[in-house]
């Protein structure tokens, strides 16, 4: 068979001897440069094509605004016409139109307490008993010497008369009728004394049972049964509030007065609310009673005390509280979300959403505030779209995805 023939390395000629290894080396430089680049590309390219935009947006980190295309979601409600309040705020405290502390008017042992500590008492229940024995034995000491003493007068009385006829006929002496005259008035002044007396210890006998002064809730217990108390002592046996109903001082500055006195002084009923410390949450609904009869020169404020019918019992005597009192009603303007108006240094703005679902910015004039409702005096219409959430993420023309929210405003607008 005819093999083909393969020169040898040593019989090549010597050009192909020294350029074999050199060639192998040039091609291998030329390929890597280029598997880099490629590497380069697919690392920065291939993520990005294998998610699509809704998805790299849901999945993005939070806190980062990722540049994928599509709608920005944003959350957005609608404005409506409506009322608002005007409002005079300021920082009440909650007085008790009365506050008792009730004392002992005698001196004795406290034999039993009727009531329990927290209890809603009306005018006259019984609260507590002082021994009344000592007392009803006064009673009657006294009942035996108005006896006595109205014997010994009777029997003046008597004399008196036997000498009113002696006398005439000149059987006894004019000094004797006028002695016994005298003795007989001072025999009556001593039955007042004895009655007086009587009537005296009927009353501490009544004073034995303390009874509720007012209406209101009982505090505390400050003596227990068994203790001797005292006439006057200024511990007292128990502190009535009255809470129904309570008041709510409140100072304002003497800025707000003229508007306050005037719609007052004409006899209009200004609505107060007073809202618990954080000013987010209403506790009850009263109305201005009357206004302070001086402005208080080192603080510049007047005190307006409003009354609250408190039913349920949610304020509480000494309690802080921000009252509101409404003024003004604004009734018919234009209302949009709080949240929804923006403001920088150069103006105050909202972003109201148009037809083709897309942002546009409009310059806005903001009039009343109050909770989470603001008026809006130009700038928005009834029935546009604002923006509430998400404003930082787009701007003029940005195309918006829209999830409109129920506001429920805090002010009482329709």
């Amino acid at each position: 068979m005819n093999k083909e023939y393969r020169p040898s390395v040593e019989e090549q000629p010597k050009e192909v001897q020294a350029g074999q290894e050199p060639a192998k080396k040039r091609r291998w430089w030329l390929v890597l440069p280029g598997m880099i680049a490629l590497a380069i590309v697919l690392y920065y390219v291939w993520p990005r094509k294998a998610v699509s935009p809704a998805v790299g947006a849901t999945q993005a980190t939070p806190g980062l605004r990722m540049r994928t295309p599509g709608a920005v979601p944003v959350d957005a409600a609608t404005a409506w016409k409506g009322n608002i309040g005007v409002y005079v705020t300021g920082l009440g405290a909650v007085t008790p139109v009365y506050t008792v502390t009730v004392i002992s008017q005698i001196s004795g042992y406290l034999m039993n307490v009727f009531y329990k500590q927290g209890q809603m008492v009306h005018k006259g229940d019984l609260l507590a008993l002082i021994d009344p024995r000592p007392y009803q034995v006064m009673i009657e000491n006294d009942q035996a010497a108005l006896a006595r003493d109205t014997a010994t007068y009777n029997n003046a009385l008597v004399d008196l008369h036997r000498y009113q006829v002696l006398v005439p006929e000149e059987a006894e002496t004019e000094q004797t009728l006028a002695t016994q005259a005298a003795t007989v008035k001072s025999d009556a002044a001593t039955l007042k004394v004895d009655q007086a007396a009587i009537d005296t210890a009927k009353l501490d006998l009544v004073y034995c049972h303390i009874t509720s002064p007012i209406d209101g809730r009982v505090g505390l217990r400050l003596v227990d049964p068994g203790n001797y108390v005292t006439a006057g002592s200024t511990t007292g046996l128990a502190v009535i509030t009255q809470i129904q109903p309570i008041t709510v001082i409140v100072p304002i500055s003497e800025d707000q007065l003229p508007e306050v006195y005037r719609r007052w002084h004409a006899g209009e009923r200004l609505a107060v609310d007073a809202y618990d410390h954080t000013d987010t949450t209403e506790i009850a609904t009263g109305y201005l009673e009357t206004i302070d009869n001086q402005i208080d020169p080192t603080t510049g404020t007047i005190k307006l005390r409003a009354l609250f019918n408190n039913r349920g019992g949610a304020l509480f005597a000494n309690e802080f509280v921000n009252a509101h009192l409404l003024v003004e009603e604004k009734r018919g303007v234009t209302l949009v979300p709080t949240a929804a108006v923006q403001r920088n240094a150069q103006a105050t703005y909202v972003y109201v959403v148009q037809p083709n679902s897309t942002a546009s910015m409009r310059t806005v004039k903001v009039g009343t505030t109050e909770g989470n409702v603001t008026q809006i005096t130009s700038g928005v219409e009834p029935g546009q779209v604002v923006v509430m959430t998400g404003v930082d993420q787009i701007q003029e023309g940005s195309k918006v995805r829209v999830r409109l929210e129920n506001v429920k405003p805090t002010t009482n607008n329709p």
